[in-house]
């Protein structure tokens, strides 16, 4: 996909909003202050990728692993995340955006758990951008329950060993029917994707930048499409297997 100016877009966009807490202590702020201003950043951002045309953004929101932080910070992260939900589901669906959940979402509290089913059945119809928002989610979990899905038709007698495949494990990955992510984003300086869409993300180009999540702006989102713009995506191919291609 190529926006005005013949810049490459990808089509799927995944960012892991790394930073909050530092923003934070950096301003003597408690915590919760920097996942506030983490909350306004995702704004912008979802509207800025709908305004370059991306088709797929995916937001780690919340993972498997955050329940290990202490109960006070969960506790007002998941209030934070439904007071979130509820103020900007109407503009989400106003703007044409499609919203889905992707996680392990019976761990959360039933009023989170209703609020996310209204919020995509909401958006249900909608046919702008696909908004993934990754909560209670784990890369290893994620391809844990595609294989129990995958053996469960083994075991029907459905589909037979032989018929395993990677298209098979695809089409029962939280993110089935949407292309694999062509960009990854990580904020905060930190450079690894801590067991996110482990098995997506197997040709995706990785971006890594100190900037904080509250701090990453329109400007740094567009750094991020050129560098990308910039990238040769071979899938195992040579350099030259892609001029004669062109």
């Amino acid at each position: 996909m190529r926006a005005s100016g013949d810049t490459p877009i990808p089509r799927h966009v995944a960012v892991i909003m790394d930073g909050n807490g530092r923003w934070a202590r950096a301003k003597l702020l408690p915590r919760q202050a920097g996942h506030r201003a983490g909350v306004k950043t995702a704004k912008i951002i979802i509207k800025a990728c709908v305004q370059h045309g991306v088709g797929v953004l995916t937001l780690f929101a919340f993972s498997s692993e955050n329940w290990q932080r202490p109960k006070t910070e969960v506790g007002n992260l998941i209030e934070l995340f439904v007071h979130s939900l509820e103020n900007e589901i109407a503009e989400l669906h106003k703007n044409n955006v499609l919203v889905r959940f992707i996680g392990e979402r019976a761990a959360f509290a039933n009023r989170l758990q209703i609020a996310m089913q209204q919020a995509e059945k909401l958006t249900e119809s909608n046919q702008g951008m696909v908004l993934n928002i990754a909560v209670s989610y784990g890369g290893r979990w994620d391809i844990i329950q595609a294989v129990r899905k995958v053996s469960a038709l083994v075991v029907s007698g459905d589909i037979q060993p032989d018929e395993i495949n990677e298209d098979r494990i695809s089409q029962s990955l939280s993110l089935s029917g949407l292309p694999d992510p062509d960009l990854f984003i990580r904020t905060g300086g930190e450079q690894r994707i801590s067991n996110f869409l482990l098995w997506n993300l197997a040709y995706t180009e990785l971006y890594f930048t100190n900037t904080l999540w509250p701090d990453f702006n329109t400007e740094c989102l567009k750094s991020a499409i050129d560098w990308y713009a910039v990238r040769q995506r071979r899938f195992g191919r040579t350099s030259e297997q892609l001029s004669q291609e062109n």
